[in-house]
């Protein structure tokens, strides 16, 4: 009687493609370098949040940032990669702009002595490459304070006297944007 081979043959191939999908589906080739962060800004840790930024955190790797790695005067995504975003779970006073709740992108155009930060309602956009101005809700300018040097672009919130400021931080630049929840008929003091 004749020996086939023809099964053990047709299973090896299917185990050898089988590992060659399954390594294919385990490998990250394109792993990202500056990975994306949450920041809420809350009334207390058991409080739903008033706002939420999604941003990407570019790091500094000894370079001079401002005036160097992101140019001075130029439209900026505010971190790397996609779009930052904001989601207002409240309508909010963005510095002196009244904004309705709602998500946003949020770029900037970096000064030396101060920044112009704009909300703009065109979402889901390649850092700022795609911004187009007639979608803006807020445009307001903020001056450029100095404080500890940050390896990497950071966002937070932060309670000062009545109002929260959303503070950007990168190397030795902040950036504290005023904002102003409305609960009710009064301000959210954090």
């Amino acid at each position: 009687m004749k020996k086939s081979y023809f099964p053990t043959v047709i299973i090896s191939i299917l185990f050898v493609a089988l590992l060659t999908i399954k390594s294919h589906a385990q490998s990250f080739n394109q792993i990202d370098d500056e990975p994306h962060d949450i920041s809420y800004c809350r009334e207390s840790k058991a409080s739903p949040p008033l706002a939420k930024v999604l941003y990407g955190r570019p790091q500094k790797n000894g370079e001079q940032v401002f005036g160097n790695l992101v140019p001075y005067d130029k439209i900026w995504r505010t971190g790397a990669n996609e779009a930052t975003e904001i989601k207002f779970y409240k309508d909010v006073k963005f510095g002196d702009v009244s904004v309705a709740a709602g998500t946003y992108v949020l770029l900037t155009i970096p000064g030396e002595k101060e920044w112009e930060i704009i909300l703009n309602s065109k979402l889901d956009v390649l850092g700022a490459f795609q911004y187009n101005p007639i979608y803006d809700v807020a445009k307001i300018k903020i001056p450029v304070s100095t404080a500890e040097t940050l390896e990497s672009f950071s966002i937070a919130f932060k309670d000062s006297n009545d109002i929260v400021q959303m503070v950007l931080g990168w190397d030795s630049t902040r950036i504290k944007i005023p904002l102003h929840f409305k609960k009710e008929s009064a301000i959210v003091k954090i």
